[in-house]
């Protein structure tokens, strides 16, 4: 069967049964969009940005178990994207990215709409590749997809020059493929399971630390059962909120710069730690010199080797999939009837409740105006915490991670590592079509919503019931939180007074927008926004212009030195 370059790209993205392709047609992709429009098996989404395409591609990843899908033409299109590709490689999200590129001949000669897209995207890839020969479309096209989903999870870019897209050759689409440096599969070896259980059982303070290599290898069951087993308490990063239960009483709350009080004590002061599919990220555990003064046995579980002892040496190494290493530890636990029982911790459970009577969570609400943590409460009460919830990035996604507690992985999806504004709402869009009927809910604020406003038209044209939660301050508020606590109130281009009045411009789009300045109708909007499923809500909450986010802790400082409130300032 002779193709061309475009029609084998198209039979490829069928063979890897592709739902949804994210794009915007250019120049360099017209062949491919040409072959997109012949036939009905892959749906095409036309959204209004680049940046877009990739969040909403990101979106759908992170919500299934599925490799995410985005297309986009050469020059512009390729770097408008690179935000979106960025995102997803700091954290670890699988998604294969087709760009069209100028013809052979003209690379390198700054042709029309070139840019080095390899070059480019090289910092922020898992692996990219140029196709210059039609002849290896359909086996690099394999090669991504397998790159991007085993492993440690990451964006591949395949780059395709236009010619190569209208030359013809024989298609045959790969059972499978080589690649000889690539071995993402290495099995832990049962010794370091067998010394890490043992490690376990002789803890007197112990912790499990959980991230989002957890949700990535589908193991919050196998989380949960060893947790449960152990009798420790269990804290989960950002990216790992759903991992394990936030309902259980051994859940200690996220930890972190803005996590609990009881949680980054536990996390200072244990004796055993039992890292599983996180990175020890500067977010998390604060200065690593002031971590480490605490004397303590670190067992550390990546499927990336590179990941362990990058910031923080370990003890124990255990490089291997997440849920096959806490398959074994389970099975380890099991078959010794004779190891610790949870009484042995009591004295440890008795230290953790007395932090959490700290209730560092608590915030003094108001009936004259609208707190944003009490909208997040009231969110979670109306979807009976079974949204899909979607963030941008600053107070609100802090708030959102602090109040809306999630039981069930990959409801929770939000920019961690690079901490991406305008990431929110295309990626709620991703969800959406993933998850049709599913609420789906997107909190954000008055700056990161404006990022990628235009995909409004987007949300219009596929009929996205999306309710929009805007926790609108009229600042940028973390910018202005820390002007206020660590720059003597200096607030430094963080005031928003030139908004548009946001329930209007929803309308305009043809979606329903309302707004909100009263505490007593916060509930009653999202009741009505939750009971209108096949409309797109844009609630415009007008919160509290100087509530900050606590508990916190300043850059460079440790985990025991949290800012409770401004009393501690």
């Amino acid at each position: 069967m002779v193709l061309t370059g475009a029609e084998i790209v198209v039979r490829c993205l069928q063979e890897e049964k592709v739902e949804y392709i994210f794009g915007y047609p250019g120049g360099a992709v017209l062949f491919l969009y040409d072959e997109l429009f012949k036939q009905d098996k892959v749906r095409h989404v036309l959204v209004r940005h680049e940046q877009a395409a990739v969040h909403a591609a990101d979106g759908y990843a992170r919500s299934t178990e599925k490799v995410g899908v985005a297309l986009v033409t050469s020059g512009p299109g390729a770097t408008n994207a690179v935000t979106g590709i960025a995102t997803a490689y700091m954290d670890s999200i699988p998604l294969v990215i087709i760009s069209g590129q100028v013809p052979t001949a003209a690379i390198g000669l700054d042709a029309f709409q070139e840019v080095d897209t390899v070059g480019i995207t090289r910092p922020c890839v898992k692996h990219n590749f140029l196709v210059r020969d039609v002849r290896d479309i359909a086996a690099t096209i394999k090669k991504a997809f397998l790159i991007a989903s085993t492993g440690r999870p990451g964006p591949v870019l395949v780059d395709i020059p236009k010619d190569v897209t209208a030359q013809r050759c024989e298609y045959a689409y790969p059972e499978s493929v080589n690649l000889r440096s690539y071995h993402p599969t290495a099995k832990a070896p049962s010794e370091q399971i067998l010394k890490a259980v043992q490690m376990l059982r002789e803890a007197k303070r112990p912790v499990i630390y959980a991230g989002g290599g957890v949700v990535l290898s589908n193991a919050a069951e196998k989380l949960t059962k060893l947790t449960r087993l152990l009798g420790f308490p269990c804290t989960n990063t950002l990216m790992g909120l759903g991992g394990y239960p936030a309902s259980d009483k051994q859940f200690i709350g996220m930890l972190g710069m803005h996590g609990t009080y009881e949680a980054n004590m536990a996390m200072h002061y244990c004796d055993v730690l039992l890292a599983v599919g996180a990175r020890f990220d500067d977010r998390v555990i604060g200065n690593t010199a002031h971590f480490m003064q605490e004397p303590r046995k670190i067992i550390h579980v990546d499927i990336d080797p590179s990941s362990i002892s990058k910031r923080v040496k370990v003890d124990l190494p255990i490089v291997g999939d997440v849920g096959d290493v806490l398959d074994q530890m389970i099975a380890c636990l099991e078959a010794d009837v004779a190891h610790a029982e949870a009484d042995n911790l009591a004295a440890w459970w008795h230290q953790i409740d007395e932090w959490r009577r700290r209730d560092s969570m608590g915030y003094k609400n108001s009936d004259e105006i609208i707190k944003p943590q009490f909208v997040v409460q009231k969110l979670w009460e109306v979807t009976g915490g079974d949204a899909f919830v979607t963030t941008d990035v600053g107070q609100h996604q802090m708030w959102a991670a602090q109040y809306y507690p999630f039981d069930q992985p990959r409801r929770w999806v939000t920019s961690g590592g690079l901490g991406t504004m305008g990431f929110g709402l295309p990626a709620a869009m991703g969800v959406q079509l993933a998850h049709p009927g599913a609420p789906v809910a997107c909190i954000s604020g008055e700056g990161s919503i404006q990022m990628c406003i235009q995909e409004l038209s987007t949300c219009k044209q596929y009929r996205l019931p999306i309710k929009v939660i805007c926790l609108n301050n009229r600042y940028l508020g973390m910018v202005r939180q820390w002007q206020e606590i660590f720059h003597g109130n200096r607030y430094s281009e963080s005031y928003m007074d030139s908004l548009p009045d946001f329930a209007k411009l929803a309308e305009a789009y043809g979606h329903v927008g309302l707004q909100i300045t009263r505490p007593g109708d916060v509930e009653g909007a999202l009741r009505e926004a939750f009971a209108r499923k096949d409309d797109l809500v844009f609630m415009d909450f007008q919160v509290d212009q100087t509530e900050n986010v606590y508990p916190m802790i300043q850059g460079g400082k440790g985990l025991n030195e949290m800012i409770l409130s401004s009393e501690d300032l």
